[in-house]
């Protein structure tokens, strides 16, 4: 049997572009070469696309450099090549991007890839667009009726407009202390926690330098942070829940990714009634926004041990100790299988897609 091939998409225009490239070595080195094709190519931070050779050199990995096809060698991709189904070099089976935040998680690349009937790895547009917004992904949860933190959405001309209005309906309505993010952000980019009107005037100000829409969520006092992650298309499991202690006042981005200090306790110390509602709930989320392929969703529990939904991420972080492999290695599903599996769920929604009519 021929390998797949895989196209490995990273990097991006996003705050996030560091954190894909450590998902995306992860990747390409998890993957079975004997099983696929590894095809990496990477979008520079002002948006080109690289061929192979570049891509591997923005990764300063060297494993595939010997890899024989006709992208190697370019020195930009000429996409034509990826998608062109046609074209007399044989074009990607599968893309799997790994691009964390805006324009590879919010709906962005996978518009690209359904345009050119491409199978890919994760949601699709909808369910990315929805998930990454976080005041829309609030709309849509509370209408599904899960339970939610109190929020305020901001847009950026408003805040610039009538800063005393907003300030007002936030005190009244949210009060300190509170998080302000930017909506379409992940990783904890842009994110502050404010305790008083200065703290909050700062933190908007903040997050409106990456965002137009600012969400504003009431601060749970001292909550447990839980993570499951999610596998499937329409018949989506989830995995054995993961604790999150974090090493900074919150889990903010150098507790992710520079200073290793927050905890990852797997699995998280709940009795099981907790973990089946926290299971239930991560489904619920996962169906809600119409996800697919892979989510991680993320809970807080609160000292009176309510479980309350904060979010869920369609590309959560890829690398061997991110949460979202580790909660399923733990629940029986290797690293490299759960590649596998995701690829072949790639596939079998690509597949369900083409019975739809596309004329009359």
């Amino acid at each position: 049997m021929s390998k797949i091939r895989v196209g490995v998409v990273f990097g991006g225009r996003s705050g996030e572009h560091e954190v894909s490239l450590m998902s995306a070595k992860s990747i390409i080195t998890a993957l079975d070469p004997d099983k696929y094709e590894i095809i990496p190519i990477a979008i520079t931070k002002d948006g080109r696309w690289l061929g192979s050779k570049e891509s591997l050199e923005m990764l300063d990995y060297n494993r595939y450099s010997d890899l024989s096809s006709a992208l190697v060698g370019n020195s930009h991709l000429d996409l034509s090549m990826v998608f062109n189904p046609i074209a007399e070099q044989k074009s990607l089976d599968v893309i799997f991007p790994v691009l964390h935040g805006p324009h590879g998680e919010d709906g962005t690349i996978q518009g690209l890839l359904e345009l050119a009937n491409a199978a890919y790895v994760g949601a699709g547009v909808l369910g990315s667009a929805i998930s990454m917004d976080k005041a829309m992904m609030r709309v849509v949860l509370a209408q599904a009726g899960l339970p939610l933190t109190k929020w305020e959405t901001v847009i950026r001309s408003k805040w610039e407009a009538e800063p005393d209005e907003i300030i007002k309906v936030i005190e009244n309505n949210i009060g300190y202390p509170c998080f302000v993010k930017p909506s379409n952000l992940g990783s904890s980019v842009g994110i502050s926690k404010a305790d008083n009107r200065a703290d909050l005037i700062n933190a908007l100000n903040t997050a409106c330098e990456f965002d137009r829409r600012i969400v504003v969520e009431e601060a749970v006092y001292q909550p447990r942070e839980i993570e499951c992650s999610v596998l499937g298309n329409d018949q989506p499991i989830a995995s054995i829940p993961g604790e999150i202690i974090p090493g900074n006042e919150f889990y903010d981005y150098e507790d992710k990714y520079i200073s290793g200090k927050a905890q990852l306790i797997i699995p998280a110390d709940l009795r099981p009634k907790q973990v089946k509602t926290i299971q239930e709930y991560a489904v619920r989320t996962f169906k809600a926004v119409d996800c697919a392929g892979m989510a991680r969703v993320d809970f807080f529990i609160t000292q009176a041990e309510e479980i309350l939904v904060n979010e869920i991420n369609t590309i959560p972080g890829f690398t061997r100790i991110s949460m979202y492999p580790k909660l399923w290695e733990a629940s029986g599903i290797k690293y490299s299988q759960l590649l596998d599996r995701l690829i072949e769920l790639a596939v079998e929604r690509h597949q369900d897609h083409t019975r739809r009519r596309i004329s009359l």
